[in-house]
């Protein structure tokens, strides 16, 4: 099982470490801070020992890298792990974004259900089965994530079972929330967001949230 460092570290941004497994294309690390798309945010780019990362995948607890078919890289070699680390900062940023509007949506609307989730390096996006305008709410759900993102308020990330890799984010005083995505430090780290309605058909809903800069 690979040891996952952007858990316990997600601003790394260069390891070395060594190759544990080659099959063809596809290779295995000892240690990783390279993140697969999981949970709905995508995964990072970066290169291992200078070859671009073309897919990222999680099997099991394991995480598959597939890297260009005439790459060179044996069982045992060491090699140098980076990412783009722009792209993991606006992935983590986005990503909490969505966490804070996830969890006052839940609970400023009685009874809604998300259906879906996706973050990107350019929005975030929460699909919900939904029969009114979603947008009304928008109002409260932005000054509350606005006071909790002007609060700066720290956040924890940690294991609620580590055998089975479980992982949740929490504020003190707020919510503590299962997550196994990678996490900001503090609240702050968010900056202004900008909220978005899509209807994407009969008795769905869409938030689009997008960062300022």
């Amino acid at each position: 099982m690979v040891t996952k460092l952007f858990w316990t570290d997600p601003y790394l941004t260069e390891i070395e470490t060594t190759v544990t497994e080659v099959h063809g294309s596809v290779i295995m690390l000892a240690e990783t801070i390279f993140y697969a798309f999981s949970g709905g945010q995508e995964s990072d780019s970066g290169e291992i020992a200078g070859y671009p990362v073309i897919k990222a995948e999680k099997s099991g607890h394991d995480i598959l890298y597939t890297l260009s078919a005439d790459h060179m890289l044996k069982r045992g070699d060491a090699v140098t792990v980076t990412i783009d680390w722009d792209r993991r900062y606006r992935l983590m940023r986005l990503h909490f974004a969505a966490e804070l509007i996830l969890e006052l949506t839940y609970r400023e609307v009685e009874g809604i259900e998300k259906i879906g989730a996706h973050i990107s390096e350019d929005k975030a996006r929460l699909d919900f089965l939904l029969d009114e305008n979603i947008s009304t709410y928008f109002p409260s759900l932005n000054k509350k994530a606005l006071d909790l993102i002007d609060a700066d308020l720290p956040i924890v990330s940690e294991f609620s079972d580590r055998e089975t890799e479980r992982r949740y984010w929490e504020i003190e005083g707020f919510a503590r929330v299962s997550c196994g995505g990678t996490h900001l430090k503090r609240t702050g780290e968010v900056g202004s967001i900008e909220l978005k309605r899509k209807n994407i058909g009969k008795g769905k809903e869409r938030i689009e949230i997008s960062l300022d800069s």
